[in-house]
């Protein structure tokens, strides 16, 4: 035995967190890993520790990166740690399926905690009963706030504002102003412009934040303020009319008032940059035929989303078969016709397609005015027109070189001059009529634009080959 002092172990190294995004700003494995074994233990204080002070955003991209069962369990292990405002990020059904598993009082603690436009973009999605059951149990203050913005219709200015602003009277000093906002407990989190209103409430100006701090304290807010050129209506303006002010004015902030012109909100940058974001998803959607499809939906949903559609080209393309039984005895004496036919119809198919992408956008952002239309339908055309003539160059001469017949690249490159000019011209004008008929032509105009160019494309080949060859 020995009298020396026995030592203590080493007290063990904390552990480390992995980082949560890798070097490509994905969600990192072993960080998905560490917090899926957390959770699968139920470890709170695990599950604090990895995801506790994360950004909604960040939140939002776990939860759908967790398979359905973990993330309920995620939720509920962080506690007062989730950040309500990443159900916004998240797509429409997750968010629908973690409502209908969070009890209310969950989802009423949780909300009372966000913006106001924040809770009713949550709250919105659940039925009558489900909603009025969780307002039961938000504070009053805030309740009133969130039920008023779910009064407003669906897709208006004021389903998105946000009902904490800063209102002062002209009359005030910007040091009047300063001292309010440092004594006054219930300001919004964030904001970017004070308001200037007069007794009844009414829009006078703005005064910008950099402003007031660079503003001696004894000058009157009428004296800095901008006047209110830019003012919406809760009830009556489409978010996406008030996105294209934004986009058109370098808006960050916009006053939002009433029926009788009294400020009731604001409708800030990040609710526009959010609307924009939405309607391009869902344009593009549309193009593709695919509805409202999210990626997180089930494999029966996506198919019942997109049948439809496919149906309907199912049947056009009967039509395309028929022009082609036009010509079977045409292309039953010369095979080369049957090899090349696909070539004419993808070409055109493909300039249609771009010059409805083109149009639809234009007509989605309001840059499509009246005076526009008939220069937007010419450049199309000639663009179609002088895209045909060099794709014809070089089909025309392939088609001599494979198949040995100089005139059978000379007619196969007459029919794609027409047929490129012609979807062109149907890239333009199926949409401009789709739209003027009040129909969306994201939706409709692919299944048009596709069977014009197929049609015109199968006829002009075939048919300048039988008048050519004289054949069938």
């Amino acid at each position: 035995m020995t009298d020396e002092p026995i030592s203590p172990d080493p007290a063990p190294a904390p552990t480390v967190a992995p980082e949560i995004r890798d070097d490509e700003g994905e969600l990192s494995p072993d960080f998905l890993a560490a917090l899926n074994e957390a959770i699968a233990a139920s470890d709170a204080e695990r599950v604090q520790a990895l995801a506790g002070d994360l950004h909604s955003a960040d939140l939002a991209d776990l939860i759908e990166a967790f398979e359905p069962e973990a993330r309920i369990a995620f939720i509920r292990l962080l506690g007062d740690q989730f950040d309500f405002a990443a159900l916004t990020e998240i797509d429409d059904s997750i968010r629908a399926q973690l409502l209908d598993e969070l009890k209310p009082a969950e989802v009423a603690q949780g909300v009372a905690e966000l913006d106001s436009d924040d809770a009713v973009y949550i709250l919105e999605d659940l039925g009558e009963e489900d909603r009025q059951e969780v307002l039961a149990q938000i504070p009053v203050v805030d309740r009133i706030a969130i039920a008023r913005g779910l009064d407003y219709p669906e897709d208006s200015v004021g389903r998105r504002m946000q009902t904490d602003v800063i209102a002062v009277p002209p009359f005030w000093t910007v040091g009047q102003t300063l001292d309010y906002m440092r004594e006054a407990e219930d300001l919004p989190d964030d904001f970017l412009e004070v308001f200037v209103v007069d007794p009844s409430f009414r829009v006078l100006g703005s005064v910008k934040l950099n402003r007031l701090l660079r503003s001696k304290r004894p000058v009157r807010m009428s004296e800095i303020m901008e006047e209110a050129e830019h003012v919406v209506h809760a009830a009556t303006d489409d978010l996406e009319e008030a996105a294209r002010i934004f986009e058109r004015y370098d808006l960050v902030a916009a006053p939002v008032v009433d029926d009788a012109e009294r400020l009731v909100g604001v409708l800030t940058i990040d609710n526009v940059v959010d609307v924009l974001q939405d309607e391009a998803d869902e344009d593009m959607r549309r193009l593709g035929g695919v509805g409202d499809e999210e990626i997180s939906d089930s494999i029966l949903t996506s198919s019942r989303s997109r049948l439809p559609w496919l149906a309907v080209n199912a049947v056009t393309g009967f039509v395309a078969a028929g022009v082609i039984g036009l010509f079977d005895g045409t292309i039953e004496e010369m095979v080369a016709l049957a090899v090349l036919m696909p070539i004419v119809a993808t070409l055109g198919g493909s300039t249609g397609t771009q010059a409805m992408t083109v149009t639809v956008r234009a007509i989605a952002t309001r840059d499509l005015a009246r005076r526009k239309v008939r220069r937007v339908v010419i450049r199309e055309g000639v663009v179609g027109f002088l895209n045909g003539l060099v794709i014809a160059l070089l089909v025309g001469a392939g088609a001599w070189l494979w198949f040995g017949r100089i005139d059978l690249g000379f007619v196969i490159a007459l029919a794609i001059v027409f047929n490129m000019l012609v979807a062109g011209l149907a890239g333009v004008l199926f949409p401009l009529l789709l739209n003027r008929l009040k129909l969306d032509p994201a939706v409709a105009s692919g299944v048009f634009v596709t069977t014009v160019t197929d049609v015109i494309g199968f006829f002009a080949f075939l048919g300048l080959a039988t008048l050519w060859f004289g054949l069938g």
